[in-house]
């Protein structure tokens, strides 16, 4: 099994790297919050003439014929710069689930990057797999009528398209009885709350009262496996955008630590804050490691289930120790905005947040080796 990146995917990720650190520092990220933009207009053109937004779509669809895999090193670097863009939402999870319920139309345009596709799926409990999924969708005749709320739908409110997954049968837990819809957002009883998570990125509580879905806009009435899969993608995506994260953190403190001076000495010096780094390294090796095995697995398809929740658990886990004692170690000033650590932390416990945390993930682990 081959755990090294190929010449293509280094390259991209090296191209996408120069980007960020030319145009999407941290003082121009702080600029961009400020300014009330969902993201940058400049990253996203860029992030599209590269070829990140078309990478994961096939090539009848306007796609470069590659996976969510293919975005992995894309994704870290992304992570180290805490970018907003929604890319791993709006491409890897909206757009894979159109891919795999043969919505080609919309593929490509979600593929070129000119129509934002988000997907709503979480109903405010962190959902964590596919049959939780509990907002009803009422048959009438060969339509669905809608009648509920989606919580954090990320880029909610830029999108000119929603995917939405609603239970047209059965009762929350049971895998039967899944649909996935594609709704217009300006459609009569959709309404849309927009707002700015705390890690920086632009979502929206979307709320569908009597909304009339009809035959063509059903794109699937057995949907549990097509988006247990687009979780998987997007899960993966997001881990190494939490593990590039970890390795911005792991950088800045020890850096940190190495000029900020207490009795005379650097604060490195000190055996409590040393282990404390040395740990941090720890965490943040086991964290990449997991993400390359689990990456190398998705690649060669003998994923399981099993090993996403080995990922999601562990890097989440991993995570927050790094994003803890990163602040830590900075004291009073790395709980505050003008810092990048917090803006770090924050993020990583948004990713621990989303597709379930990591007890439930444990659980499954458990349940799999019974």
């Amino acid at each position: 099994m081959d755990f090294s990146f190929t010449e293509e995917q280094v390259m991209l990720r090296d191209g996408v790297k120069r980007f960020l650190e030319k145009n999407c520092d941290f003082e121009a990220r702080k600029a961009l919050l400020r300014s009330g933009a969902p993201w940058s207009a400049q990253a996203w053109k860029a992030l599209g003439e590269m070829g990140v937004l078309s990478l994961p779509f096939p090539e009848e669809a306007g796609g470069m014929g590659g996976s969510a895999v293919d975005l992995v090193p894309v994704a870290e670097v992304c992570g180290e710069h805490i970018a907003v863009e929604p890319w791993p939402f709006t491409q890897v999870l909206a757009g894979g689930l159109l891919v795999r319920a043969g919505a080609g139309g919309r593929v490509a345009q979600v593929a070129a990057g000119g129509l934002v596709a988000a997907c709503a799926w979480d109903e405010g409990r962190g959902l964590a797999a596919p049959a939780q999924v509990a907002m009803p969708a009422t048959a009438d005749g060969d339509a669905l009528v809608l009648n509920g709320g989606k919580r954090l739908v990320i880029a909610g409110a830029e999108a000119g398209l929603l995917v939405a997954a609603v239970r047209h049968a059965g009762a929350p837990g049971e895998k039967a009885g899944l649909a996935l819809v594609a709704v217009d957002p300006a459609a009569p009883g959709v309404s849309i709350t927009p707002f700015r998570t705390q890690c920086g990125r632009s979502a929206a509580h979307v709320r569908f009262d009597g909304v009339r879905v009809e035959a063509a806009g059903v794109l699937s009435r057995d949907a549990h496996d097509l988006l247990a899969a687009a979780f998987a993608d997007t899960i993966l995506v997001l881990a190494a955008e939490t593990v590039g994260a970890m390795g911005a953190l792991l950088r800045v403190t020890a850096a940190y630590a190495n000029t900020r001076r207490q009795f005379g000495a650097p604060i490195g010096t000190f055996q409590a804050v040393a282990h404390r780094l040395a740990d941090m390294k720890v965490a943040h090796a086991k964290a990449y490691a997991t993400l390359l095995y689990v990456t190398a697995l998705m690649e060669s398809g003998l994923a399981t289930a099993r090993d996403v929740s080995v990922l999601k658990a562990q890097v989440s886990r991993w995570g927050r120790f790094v994003g803890e004692a990163a602040v830590q170690t900075h004291g009073g000033v790395g709980m505050t905005d003008e810092l990048c650590v917090g803006h770090y932390l924050k993020r990583i416990l948004a990713f621990e947040a989303m597709f379930g945390a990591p007890d439930y993930h444990f659980r499954v682990i458990g349940q799999a080796a019974a």
